[in-house]
């Protein structure tokens, strides 16, 4: 699984620059079965995640092939099966995404249980049932079995704004016969993303951006080529680490999408961080700052929670999390989404923050507190990354084991993290 020795204590500054949005990559890859023509992504992000993807691709008979530059181009004009490996699928949450696109061109799918991170219980009810309204029948035994001898386009509500439940119908959608709307829908960049990317196929997608998609039918899409946007979770893990250990010159985000970041901005100032976004784009985050978490009027503990976009992001919680264990000041955090999210503050106990877990969603977070060295484990993507910056500020040595959750998320992290100044050394086992 490999880990991260990382010394701590050291100031940051720089520039770095964000990888393509592990998100927004995982529906465009599996929308690009929808076509037998040639689709072409740029800014793929190289994480283990859209390795997984690629291989899956591969093994349905699609051609991948991966270019300088995280350009990959993919052609599935040989799909030769519809049984989806189980042992791949196994490694990631995103294998889910496979069953909208292969319904829709090939009307049958098998799909083994997804894997992905355990951060509790992680429901499929919305896929399948959007599945079913478009016409399909399901079986379930040791994994899912979808068919539909055709699709019929259906006015739908789905019983919560899951992202990728979401993208799911909406790949169905796009070859069903007639007009589908989708109600509740999720609204997050990705989603956005990948109904401009399926446009710009053929497909006739309205109400982007909005809970409510109106998707026109089609009966072919075509090849397209597509740039993958930059990843706000990972632009948001660097604000957290910029205001929590940046050097006298600060940190520089370059691509920051002010637009995308708008509520991660106003939940990091709630916490007491400065920064700003420049007219070229990027975002600044100066370094030495102080933090002091901002109270509710008359002095009451602010709140801070998630919810479905545009709000606060679930993903960021945990660097929410460590970001404010060093802020003066008492906040508490409600993950109202999952129920194992929050257990990893076990860990920043162990370094020394002052937090109070309630209950499995709700912490108390006092700070500001001095961290130290470690021996930790990273339960989960987010989670981990909150564990480097934790070890990053800490005094002494952390090693962090199971970086391959890491990695599934942010690509050469170790790398980028060096180039501005970070003494963090990758060992494999």
């Amino acid at each position: 699984m490999g880990r991260f020795i990382i010394e701590g204590g050291y100031p940051l500054q720089g520039t770095v620059h964000p990888s393509g949005n592990k998100n927004e990559t995982l529906p465009v890859l599996a929308a690009c079965l929808l076509t037998d023509q040639e689709v072409v992504l740029d800014n793929v992000p190289r994480i283990q995640d859209v390795e997984v993807m690629c291989r899956i691709l591969a093994d349905l008979g699609a051609s991948v092939s991966w270019s300088n530059g995280g350009t990959v181009t993919i052609k599935a004009a040989n799909i030769h099966k519809t049984t989806l490996d189980r042992g791949q699928c196994n490694k990631i949450r995103a294998s889910i995404l496979l069953a909208g696109p292969m319904l829709a061109r090939f009307h049958e799918v098998v799909l083994p249980p997804p894997g992905g991170d355990v951060i509790g219980r992680r429901r499929v009810d919305t896929h399948f049932d959007a599945m079913q309204a478009l016409g399909a029948t399901l079986e379930i035994k040791d994994s899912y079995h979808l068919k539909a001898d055709k699709l019929v386009g259906t006015h739908m509500f789905l019983d919560e704004p899951s992202v990728t439940g979401t993208e799911n119908a909406v790949m169905a959608a796009v070859l069903a016969k007639g007009t589908s709307i989708i109600e509740n829908a999720a609204c997050e960049p990705h989603v956005q993303a990948l109904c401009r990317m399926l446009n710009s196929m053929g497909a006739k997608i309205t109400g982007i951006g909005t809970n409510m998609l109106h998707i026109e039918g089609v009966d072919v899409l075509g090849g397209t080529r597509h740039r993958i946007g930059p990843d706000y979770l990972e632009i948001g893990s660097f604000i957290g680490l910029g205001a929590v250990i940046g050097g006298p010159k600060g940190i520089t985000i370059a691509d920051a999408s002010a637009h995308d970041l708008r509520k991660i901005k106003y939940v990091f100032e709630r916490l007491g961080v400065q920064m700003e976004f420049k007219e070229d784009g990027s975002c600044f985050v100066p370094g030495g700052q102080t933090l002091k978490i901002k109270s509710d009027l008359h002095g009451g503990i602010p709140q801070i929670d998630d919810a479905p976009w545009p709000q606060f992001p679930t993903d960021l919680m945990s660097i929410a999390i460590t970001v404010a264990t060093q802020a003066s000041g008492t906040v508490l955090f409600f993950e109202k989404m999952f129920e194992g999210r929050m257990f990893f503050v076990d860990y920043l106990v162990r370094m020394g923050a002052h937090i109070i877990l309630c209950d499995p969603h709700r912490v108390v977070v006092v700070g500001k507190s001095d961290l130290y060295g470690a021996n930790l484990e990273s339960p989960d993507v987010r989670a981990g990354m909150a564990l480097v910056i934790a070890s990053l500020v800490a005094n002494g040595t952390s090693v962090i084991n199971n970086i391959r959750q890491v990695d599934r998320g942010y690509e050469r992290i170790d790398e980028k993290l060096r180039a501005l100044g970070a003494h963090i050394v990758r060992e494999e086992d």
